[in-house]
Order: C-alpha cells, then sequence, then structure tokens
C-alpha cells in the first residue's frame, strides 16, 4: 500500500504529522477528507469561473479565492493520506475515495481555467484537453499498478506540479490590471499543463512498457 503512495516530503514535516494525528483523534475519516477535497476543487473551479465574470479588482479577489481552494483540495489530499495511513483509519473502499475524487478535482480546477479567459479563443479547448490529458496520466499509472507494476509518479506535470502551476498563475493573474495583457498567463498556464500533461503519459507508458518487457524476459 505505502509503495503506491505518492511520494512527498511535506509529510515529514512536524506541523502536518501534528495535525493528521489531531485528526485521527477524532471523528474524521479518510473518506470524508476526499470528499472534501472535491468540494473545494468545486468551489475553487467556481472561482474562477466567475473571476471571467469580473474585471479589475472582483476578478483578482475571485482569482485569489481559487488558488486558495487549490492548495485546499492538496491539503485534502495530504490528510486522506495520512489519516488512513498513519492514523490506521484504512477502509476496504478506501483506494476508490483515494482516487476518484482526484479524477473529478483535476478536470473541474483545469476546466474552468478555460472559462476564466473569455478573451482568448483557444482557452476552452486547450483547458478541456489539458484536462483529458491530466486523467490520461493517472490512468496510465493505475494501468501500470493493474498490471503489477509499482505506481509512477514521474513527471514532468503530475497532480502537484500542475496544481502548484495553475495555483501560481491564479496569483500571478490577481495583478492582470498591472499587465499590458490581462488573461496572458493562465492561458500560458494552459498550454504548459497541456503539453507537460502529454509528455507525462508519454513517459509513463514508455516506463511501462519498458519494465514490461523487463518483466517478460526475467
Amino acid at each position: 500500500m505505502t509503495s503506491n503512495r505518492r511520494p512527498l516530503k511535506i509529510r515529514d514535516q512536524r506541523i502536518m504529522n501534528g495535525f493528521a494525528a489531531w485528526l485521527s483523534q477524532r471523528s474524521v475519516t479518510p473518506n470524508q477528507i476526499s470528499v472534501l477535497s472535491v468540494i473545494c476543487a468545486l468551489a475553487g473551479a467556481a472561482a474562477l469561473v466567475w473571476s471571467g465574470q469580473q474585471v479589475g479588482g472582483e476578478r483578482s479577489i475571485w482569482l485569489i479565492v481559487a488558488a486558495l481552494c487549490i492548495q485546499l483540495r492538496l491539503l485534502c489530499n495530504l490528510f486522506d493520506g495520512m489519516v488512513a495511513m498513519e492514523g490506521g483509519k484504512q477502509t476496504p473502499a478506501g483506494e476508490l475515495f483515494n482516487d476518484v475524487p482526484d479524477r473529478i478535482a483535476d478536470p473541474l480546477l483545469i476546466v474552468a481555467c478555460g472559462f476564466a479567459l473569455p478573451g482568448f479563443e483557444s482557452a476552452q479547448w486547450l483547458a478541456w484537453l489539458g484536462a483529458l490529458l491530466a486523467v490520461m496520466t493517472a490512468y496510465v499509472r493505475v494501468l501500470g499498478v493493474s498490471l503489477g507494476l509499482p505506481a509512477d509518479f514521474r513527471g514532468p506535470m503530475a497532480k502537484q506540479q500542475r496544481m502548484a502551476l495553475l495555483t501560481g498563475a491564479c496569483v500571478l493573474s490577481a495583478f492582470d490590471p498591472l499587465w499590458q495583457q490581462p488573461g496572458l498567463i493562465l492561458w500560458v498556464s494552459l498550454i504548459i499543463i497541456a503539453i507537460g500533461s502529454g509528455l507525462t503519459v508519454l513517459r509513463r507508458l514508455i516506463g511501462a512498457y519498458l519494465r514490461l518487457e523487463r518483466r517478460g524476459i526475467e
């Protein structure tokens, strides 16, 4: 089970371990935290879409709200696993709750980013492409695990990198009134997510192929 966990240095931080231990002592289940991650993503997506209907300072506020929601979603992703594993609250259906919410949250946020850019004609199809490829990165990883391979979390655009990029783009875009081309940063982030996710899918596919071939020879 632990070999299939995403390696995260933040798990080793004392404050994170302390909060996870505190949650473990409450009547909070890992599955509830996983569901909460989708709610945070939905709130972030709504903030992104709404920001596309605003201008100036109001748009900036909603972009900051979106960035905060993205980070809350990632914290939920962190603590559901820590409460389950370190807190000893694993459930038989835990793997479903660990994976399915991510497959909902990622596309929600990436597609919403396209709706935050009404002035860019290519934004929506770039967002849909990025969302599709983001799901594919996870599909290839899970497929490899189903074939008996170790979970492959390699990038360059795994979930953590996608959400870090999107968070940074939202924060920088909050200062759009200072730039010559409002929305450009978010638009560029969509291009990077699409290209990076495509490369990630390719790298994981090649990695799975090589491992399977080596296993066949052995």
